[in-house]
């Protein structure tokens, strides 16, 4: 082998290196956050349900890298989220909230654009200073005494033209759908993505911090839908997401629902959605009992 030719495969096998580790290091990272158990079985299953969306984007061959947070709670270690695109947090809400003793170090995240989602209880927040910071994340949250958490099966069946919509057909899912939410005025950098008008029967029970109020009362008896999931652009241009849905484990084998939540966290870190949304398969009756909280 002459000089030449030695000197042209040193230099392709360093580059092709470098550029093989640059690829790597330029996947979106994604960091999961799971709140201790707080319900029975397969309800409200933080850590599996989070590993089931972890396992879907590391599968999908997309430009994004899913880590898990190795313990329940805030991460011990907070440099895994220093270089996080989004982080996505599914745990126990308002005074449990695995935020509330790091409003000023996540805040500090968010204004430097990294993106966030909340799943289901991880929406709702207490009065004041965290509910003003979910605002501010996210535009919107679950707020007692405005908000209800009934059980009901909206029925999903037009989508805003906006990239979390990505391949995402008509669905119905039984869940504790919490609606009513708080957001910012004017919903300003608000798109809802789902949404549907509750039947009278979610209020029938008596008004208290989370059945109901004469407010939504109101709102649902003159016919507004209902948003229980919504995408927020930041004035600063962070992303942030809400998903009010996911008390039930079992409603992930979805495909509609497991999509939207997919395709929004590619979204929230800045990923380019596929036009027939994050491909995932089903998880079975087995997989979905895998990781359970004992």
């Amino acid at each position: 082998m002459n000089l030449r030719l030695v000197i042209a495969v040193l230099f392709t096998a360093v580059f092709s290196g470098s550029f093989s580790g640059l690829n790597a290091a330029e996947k979106a990272k994604v960091v999961f956050i799971s709140g201790t158990p707080s319900h029975g079985r397969m309800h409200h299953e933080h850590r599996a349900g989070n590993m089931i969306l972890a396992k879907a984007l590391n599968d999908s061959g997309l430009d994004v890298q899913a880590a898990l947070v190795p313990h329940y709670g805030y991460p011990k270690d907070t440099s895994i989220l220093e270089d996080a695109d989004t982080i996505v947090i599914f745990c126990t809400g308002h005074r449990g909230h695995v935020l509330n003793p790091h409003l000023a170090e996540f805040d500090a995240l968010m204004k430097k654009g990294t993106g966030v989602v909340m799943i289901h209880w991880a929406t709702e927040a207490e009065k004041g200073e965290p509910g003003q910071k979910f605002l501010d994340w996210m535009g919107g949250f679950c707020d007692l005494d405005w908000s209800v958490n009934p059980h009901w099966a909206p029925n999903f069946t037009s989508f805003p033209d906006h990239p979390i919509s990505s391949g995402v057909k008509p669905f119905k899912v039984n869940d504790e759908w919490y609606y009513h939410m708080r957001f910012v005025d004017d919903m300003k950098g608000v798109t809802p993505i789902l949404s549907d008008l509750p039947p009278l029967e979610t209020l029938k029970r008596k008004d208290g911090a989370r059945s109901g109020n004469p407010a939504v009362r109101k709102a649902v008896e003159s016919g507004e839908k209902q948003h229980v999931a919504w995408a927020y652009e930041r004035p600063d241009g962070g992303r942030g997401f809400g998903f009010t849905g996911a008390h039930n484990h079992s409603s992930w084998q979805d495909d509609n629902f497991r999509k939207v939540m997919l395709n929004a966290i590619l979204w929230t870190a800045n990923v380019e959605v596929p036009e027939d949304g994050c491909p995932s398969p089903k998880p079975s009756d087995e997989q979905i009992k895998d990781n359970l909280d004992q």
